[in-house]
């Protein structure tokens, strides 16, 4: 079985986003949709007005052994998982093998992706995991680019690898394009003539 995405559903909006920066700094609520540069710029700050924007999903045929490594993160994410109980399913769960497909729904906001990716993107994170992970970025990214530019490795985030034992991803030329397209903000818009 492979994994799939059941769904991924948006909850909030970049002008709300934008609109509760506004209150920190003591203005009125805005209008119109926020730039690409400042959603960029405002994820790479990572302050708490992102935190607006959620994203529910549901993974299928998870490996019940890859959802307990998403299960870990606790900040900012909850999680509903298929339950293995022998009264619910009529299935004797001590013979379950650790590799049991479960459904893996999950509603976190938009620092906590940011956060996850950092673990479960790195080099060291297993592949299976990993490529769970990729798979709620890619989707993300299709409505959200500039917060799937911002899901990134530790390394990329902090500008080196602070594992006790590295993947070799630091410093090599794939690291270098990375580390270019998480800093990379978009030029500020041309104001139009009137």
């Amino acid at each position: 079985m492979e994994t799939t995405i059941a769904f991924m559903k948006t909850k909030g909006t970049w002008r709300e986003v934008a609109d509760a920066a506004r209150t920190t700094i003591r203005l009125g609520e805005g209008e119109g949709e926020p730039s690409p540069r400042w959603k960029k710029r405002i994820l790479l700050a990572e302050h708490s007005p992102i935190r607006k924007l959620c994203f529910n999903w549901k993974w299928l045929d998870l490996p019940y052994w890859v959802s307990v490594h998403i299960v870990r993160h606790k900040y900012g994410i909850e999680h509903f998982v298929s339950t293995q109980r022998t009264d619910r399913t009529g299935e004797d769960r001590t013979g379950a093998r650790q590799d049991a497909p479960v459904m893996h729904e999950c509603f976190a906001n938009a620092q906590a992706l940011m956060f996850i990716s950092r673990r479960r993107l790195c080099g060291q994170a297993s592949p299976e995991t990993r490529a769970a992970w990729k798979l709620v970025v890619d989707e993300v990214a299709k409505s959200e680019p500039e917060l799937a530019e911002c899901c990134v490795p530790e390394c990329v985030y902090r500008g080196f690898c602070p594992e006790f034992k590295a993947c070799g991803f630091f410093g090599s030329p794939a690291y270098e394009k990375a580390l270019e397209r998480y800093r990379a903000v978009p030029p500020p818009e041309k104001k139009a003539v009137s």
